[in-house]
């Protein structure tokens, strides 16, 4: 890369020109995409924000569904209040950091890296997660360099480690990289803060677990601990796989059949992450840049052991977007210090890659919206609570119901075979047999 200085002015224009690219991708993504980014998960979410106050579900905090349930008011459904609650969580980042002068560029680039973008189109907690996450690296900042008091400095940490996992349970993993930095900081006039506003967050976390969990679900500790039955090997296979596409500025996913496409994709990862290292060691870090570093590297590292005893998704950039937006964020500010102005072109170069991934896909969601809507009042279900059968999690029908979730969010899904038989059980193929649904064609 050639290094470029721009006039203020055109920088400017520059950045004004990447944000309004950054929202149309954030849109064109979900709405490219056949079922508009959900998940199963996603049903979740969409799920507990229609049915509360009522409380269905205690395997996700309450924070993100009602955060979508408070959209509805001004009169949007479970779904989009879903995408609102990513482009304002986009929009409060680029604020925040602007007026506090806080990694602005940085972030502006992060947030446009297709990965990010994907996070943000998605109906997924993680989205929601971002904009706090910038809150607790901006409170340790200030900790750090003494510009407000200890007092102060337990009080906000500690709020933003509360607000943090009233979205995700694995801000415990935020908790305990402020732990091991406070710990490795003893004598410095700021480590009190961060060990005591650990602890704090473990503690409130502990509270949550006997007055709202324990109350809804008794079991819940039993149900969700277990010794996994996968090997080291593959769980160091799937971190790797997980973190050079976490760390592939252009694509964040591989092809899960394989072939010679994916060592292009985990190579330019590798090539990615030997950066970041070098980076890192050659220049100078301050001590909050230390802060960024090694609490991210501590919720990787708590990511991965964590899945030995608790069942998760295997690591992807999904569940590390979290914990590596603080990396991104230090690592581009070095490449600004070398490179200056030309570091821009790694974000357009980015969502130019993820706009042609997401137009090749040549899914359609306000088609297929339009005929699971058909659907659903034709067979009056519009609002009735649902049940569809599905093999297996793995199950690609599940697609199916995914989009019948962005709908009709009261839907629940059944691995019963013989729940197929009752006519008020929907299969994909009840579904399709009456609508045609546009499929992507670039999985």
């Amino acid at each position: 890369m050639i290094s470029v200085k721009l006039n203020p002015k055109y920088e400017k224009t520059l950045q004004i020109l990447l944000i309004i690219l950054t929202y149309i991708m954030i849109i064109f993504r979900f709405l490219s995409n056949e079922k508009g980014r959900v998940s199963p998960d996603s049903i979740r979410y969409l799920r507990q924000s229609e049915m509360f106050p009522i409380i269905d579900n205690t395997t996700a905090p309450l924070g993100y569904p009602l955060f979508i349930k408070f959209f509805t008011i001004f009169g949007f459904d479970d779904f989009w209040s879903s995408k609102l609650v990513g482009l304002l969580a986009y929009t409060f980042i680029l604020i925040f950091a602007y007026k506090r002068k806080f990694y602005f560029k940085e972030l502006m680039i992060s947030s446009a890296l297709f990965s990010f973008v994907s996070i943000l189109s998605y109906t997924m907690s993680e989205a929601l997660t971002l904009p706090f996450v910038i809150l607790f690296f901006f409170t340790a900042s200030q900790i750090i360099k003494n510009r407000i008091s200890q007092t102060q400095g337990i009080f906000y940490l500690t709020l933003v480690l509360i607000l943090l996992l009233n979205i995700r349970y694995s801000a415990l993993f935020f908790c305990v990289g402020s732990l091991v930095f406070g710990l490795m900081k003893i004598g410095k006039h700021y480590w009190k803060s961060f060990a005591i506003s650990s602890f704090l967050g473990v503690g409130f976390y502990g509270l949550y677990k006997v007055t709202f969990i324990d109350y809804f679900n008794k079991d819940y500790i039993n149900q969700s601990l277990e010794f996994s039955l996968k090997s080291t090997p593959t769980f160091l296979l799937e971190l790797f796989q997980g973190l050079t596409t976490t760390f592939n500025p252009f694509i964040h996913m591989a092809d899960p059949n394989g072939g010679i496409i994916n060592y292009g994709i985990y190579g330019m990862g590798i090539l990615t992450i030997v950066a970041v290292l070098f980076l890192f060691i050659k220049t100078k870090i301050s001590e909050a840049e230390q802060f960024i570093i090694i609490v991210s590297i501590i919720c990787i590292i708590c990511s991965f052991l964590i899945q030995y005893v608790y069942p998760v998704n295997a690591i992807d950039y999904r569940l590390l977007a979290p914990f590596s937006m603080g990396i991104w964020m230090v690592f581009f500010r070095k490449i600004f210090q070398i490179f200056d102005d030309t570091t821009y072109a790694i974000a357009f170069m980015s969502l130019a890659t993820g706009f042609v991934f997401s137009w090749l896909s040549k899914g359609d969601y306000l088609e297929n919206r339009k005929a699971i809507t058909q659907f659903l009042k034709e067979e009056k279900m519009m609002d009735k609570e649902l049940k569809f059968f599905m093999k297996d999690q793995m199950d690609n029908d599940g697609q199916t119901a995914e989009l019948i979730s962005t709908v009709n969010p009261r839907i629940y899904i059944t691995f019963k075979p013989s729940d197929t038989l009752k006519k008020d059980v929907l299969t994909r193929y009840k579904v399709e047999q009456k609508i045609n649904i546009k499929k992507n064609n670039y999985q």
